[in-house]
């Protein structure tokens, strides 16, 4: 059996972990998952006995989760995971919560971890390079990398994601949804020549693709960070960051020390509706928000 990894970096975050209620992981490895609907079933029961809420995809190109119940709970069910070899080293990000980050537990078979619609892309096979968030810290303050290559973030998020937070001076290219970046990322190949090119997003699994393509389209300095946005918050914090981290549950954001914010999600079209959003007399509490509802004398933002 795996031991469970506590990811508390400070005195202070391991004070937060123990007073909060409830663990919030997020977890996702691509390997070949080749009996997900056997499978389904039992991930579906174990989570029902340990009370767990939340999110699991299965995929044949493997696993992503989104999981939040008390800590006992979650060392149990990541004991559980990890007895399956394909899964025994899958790494964790944690963030904590008085209640539960889901309000249901739902276990999906879909095609893709996050539907990119490249087969090629086998992440199994070979991963683009990664920088820590550490390094890529250091990288950030000297403005440079170890070879004195200027760097570039690159977001590979939703528009109205990256709204939300997101690296200093980062390029975003306001896709909608993620099966566009391939062909905005090429066309702009030539702007991006000569120097490092750090893609990110919440957690991994999206810049780990997006590396990886513009490996395959003839990018010669490319990496994904780490455990993307959330990592870096969990390690390094919020240097060089402005804003918070919009994640797909109740919470809607976690600033960089991974606490919910006040930032929340419209009810009825799902847009970010941030603090001063929701002092808009059009916003009322799941019915509408100022992107949705009709105009009206509003507060000026």
């Amino acid at each position: 059996m795996h031991a469970i990894i506590d990811h508390a970096a400070s005195a202070e975050a391991q004070t937060i972990a123990a007073a909060a209620a409830h663990v919030n992981i997020a977890a996702y490895k691509f390997v070949t998952f080749d009996n997900t609907e056997e499978m389904r079933p039992q991930y579906q029961e174990i989570c029902k006995e340990l009370g767990l809420k939340g999110t699991i995809l299965l995929t044949p190109e493997g696993i992503n989760l989104f999981l939040s119940g008390p800590r006992s709970q979650i060392d149990r069910f990541l004991a559980w995971l990890r007895s399956d070899v394909r899964f025994a080293d899958i790494e964790v990000k944690e963030s904590y919560s008085e209640e539960q980050s889901h309000k249901r537990m739902l276990v999906k078979i879909k095609k893709e971890i996050i539907t990119m619609r490249m087969p090629l892309i086998k992440p199994e096979l070979g991963r683009a390079p990664a920088v820590a968030p550490t390094t890529l810290k250091r990288w950030l303050d000297q403005g440079h990398d170890d070879n004195g290559k200027p760097v570039v973030m690159v977001d590979t998020r939703n528009a109205f994601e990256v709204d939300v937070g997101t690296f200093n001076n980062t390029i975003d290219y306001r896709i909608a949804k993620f099966t566009e970046f391939p062909e905005v990322i090429a066309a702009n190949k030539d702007a991006l020549a000569d120097k490092t090119v750090v893609t990110f997003c919440t957690g991994g699994i999206r810049c780990e693709k997006a590396a990886i393509h513009m490996q395959n389209i003839g990018y010669d300095s490319v990496y994904q960070l780490e455990g993307g946005i959330l990592k870096y918050f969990e390690d390094v914090g919020g240097e060089h960051y402005t804003g918070d981290c919009f994640v797909f549950d109740y919470r809607t954001a976690l600033n960089p020390q991974l606490e919910p914010t006040v930032t929340v999600q419209c009810f009825a079209c799902r847009a970010v509706v941030t603090p001063r959003q929701q002092l808009d007399p059009r916003y009322v509490y799941e019915v509408s928000c100022p992107h949705c509802a009709p105009a009206t004398d509003a507060v000026q933002e």
